[in-house]
C-alpha cells in the first residue's frame, strides 16, 4: 500500500531537508508531494534539490496557505493512503507505518494521531482542547485531537472531501466534512514536541478555525 506524504512548506529553509530525510528513512512504500508556498527564504531553491522520483516538487507564485498547499499536494499525489506531514519536526515520521497499519488491515479508512500537548505553551493547549470540544459539541463526537496535522485516510476520501479553505482553518474543515460524510476516525497516539521558532499557527488562528466548523455542519459530500 503506497503512502503519499503532503507536505506544505513555507519559510522552513532549516528544516525541511532534514524532514524529508526523516520521512525517507521510514520503511514505507511511498512518495512525498512537496509544495513551496511562496518562500522567500531560500526554501525554493532546496526543495527543488530535493526533487527525485520519490520526491515530487511543485511551487505556488504566490502565497496561499497551509489549505491551498495540501490541495495542490493532493492533486499531484498517486498513493493509495494520504497524510500531511508539517515541515518541522514537531511530528516524528517514524510514527507513519502505526497509523497506516489499520487501513492496510482493512480495520479503518481514517486514522488521526493524538497528540500530547504537554510541551505547547498554555494559550496553545487550551486553544486546542477549545476547538476540538466545540467540534465534538457540533459534529457529536468524541475525538480527542481534531488539529493534528497527521490525519491519515484513503486518497478517495481526501479527493471526495473537495476541499475550500486556503489556511489553517483548513483542519477543521477536513475534520468537518469527513464526520458529516460518515466516516470514523480511528485516534492513535503519536509523539510530539511543540515548537516556538519560526512558528506560523497563532491563537487568533481560532477564529477562522470555528467558523469552518460552524460553515461546514450542513455540508454534504458530492455523489460518487
Amino acid at each position: 500500500m503506497r503512502l503519499s506524504i503532503l507536505m506544505p512548506v513555507f519559510n522552513e529553509a532549516a528544516t525541511v531537508a532534514a524532514v524529508v530525510a526523516r520521512v525517507q528513512a521510514v520503511p514505507l512504500d511511498q512518495e512525498i508531494v512537496l509544495v513551496d508556498d511562496a518562500s522567500s527564504d531560500g526554501t525554493p531553491a532546496i526543495v527543488d534539490r530535493l526533487a527525485s522520483d520519490r520526491v515530487k516538487v511543485m511551487h505556488h507564485t504566490v502565497n496561499r496557505g497551509k489549505g491551498a498547499g495540501i490541495r495542490s499536494a493532493l492533486d499531484a499525489a498517486t498513493g493509495d493512503v494520504i497524510v500531511i506531514q508539517d515541515a518541522d519536526f514537531e511530528y516524528d515520521p517514524q510514527d507513519l507505518p502505526a497509523l497506516l497499519e489499520p487501513i492496510a488491515a482493512g480495520r479503518a479508512d481514517v486514522v488521526y494521531g493524538v497528540r500530547s500537548l504537554h510541551t505547547q505553551r498554555l494559550v496553545m493547549r487550551l486553544g486546542n482542547r477549545f476547538v476540538t470540544l466545540v467540534t465534538n459539541l457540533l459534529y457529536r463526537r468524541r475525538l480527542s485531537d481534531m488539529e493534528t496535522c497527521y490525519k491519515m485516510m484513503r486518497r478517495e476520501i481526501a479527493q471526495r472531501l473537495d476541499l475550500e479553505c486556503r489556511r489553517f482553518d483548513v483542519e477543521a474543515e477536513i475534520t468537518a466534512k469527513l464526520v458529516r460524510a460518515g466516516h470514523s476516525i480511528l485516534e492513535l497516539p503519536i509523539r510530539y514536541e511543540a515548537r516556538y521558532e519560526n512558528k506560523k499557527l497563532s491563537p487568533l488562528d481560532g477564529l477562522p478555525t470555528l467558523r469552518a466548523l460552524w460553515r461546514y455542519r450542513g455540508w454534504n459530500p458530492r455523489a460518487a
